[in-house]
């Protein structure tokens, strides 16, 4: 791999989550939530370096004692996005993945596809995942989010509501999942851009890139989907493990 393909995943794991504290180092099944989205990552064989930026210094701990790099961000990052950025300046790779946390499920071959779509299309600036599902499975769901794609593969919306609406009800839809990749020079100026309004409502800063001018690539992927943000979802991960749902 050249020094101007190299790319690095960042995973922001902070520990004070509200809806299930120390979230990152929930067991499911003998390992920390943490490990698991690692283990994905590592599995994807692109990155020249994982790295786990968290707050904590007891997620620190747990991740170097798995074998894992982990890096202490500082106090003041407000955001995933904000504590990639910190690591991203330390580490000179042109491509940067923000992997989110919470996503222990998430496919390496997914992960390996964005990268490569990044690597060939080198006026994009930012890329992410979705995968396709039933309309009617998440339509309802403000905690799926959707994404609306164009024609030449870049988003054009991102929703917590459903769209674009099916009338019907009988086709599908792309869920996006919480994986973004950059270019290294506009993950520091995205993480720069003040908040936009559409991002103050739906609760997603992917919406700041848009408002911004700027189009993610999509790339569309089968891959199982379950992030780990309360209880219940702990429970279902749990249970997706024992009954060897996980696939890769």
């Amino acid at each position: 791999m050249s020094d101007r393909q190299a790319c690095v995943c960042v995973i922001p794991s902070r520990y004070g989550s509200t809806r299930l504290p120390a979230k990152p180092l929930a067991d499911i099944c003998g390992k920390p939530l943490v490990r698991h989205v690692w283990e994905r990552a590592m599995e994807a064989g692109v990155f020249r370096r994982v790295i786990v930026a968290t707050d904590h210094p007891a997620i620190i701990r747990a991740v170097r004692a798995f074998g894992g790099e982990a890096v202490r961000t500082p106090a003041s990052c407000r955001s995933g996005t904000d504590r990639v950025a910190a690591v991203a300046r330390h580490v000179p790779a042109p491509l940067v993945m923000n992997l989110q946390g919470d996503e222990p499920f998430i496919s390496p071959k997914a992960l390996a596809a964005l990268v490569r779509a990044m690597r060939n299309d080198r006026a994009c600036l930012m890329g992410t995942i979705a995968r396709r599902v039933a309309w009617g499975s998440i339509a309802r769901n403000p905690n799926a989010v959707k994404v609306a794609v164009g024609r030449d593969g870049r988003a054009m919306y991102f929703s917590r509501s459903p769209i674009p609406f099916d009338w019907k009800g009988t086709g599908e839809v792309l869920q996006h999942l919480g994986v973004y990749l950059y270019r290294r020079d506009f993950l520091f100026r995205f993480a720069r851009l003040p908040r936009t309004d559409s991002e103050k409502r739906e609760k997603l800063e992917q919406l700041r890139a848009l408002e911004w001018g700027v189009r993610p690539l999509v790339v569309a992927v089968a891959t199982p989907a379950l992030s780990v943000d309360t209880p219940a979802d702990l429970a279902r991960a749990r249970a997706w493990l024992k009954r060897g749902r996980a696939r890769r």
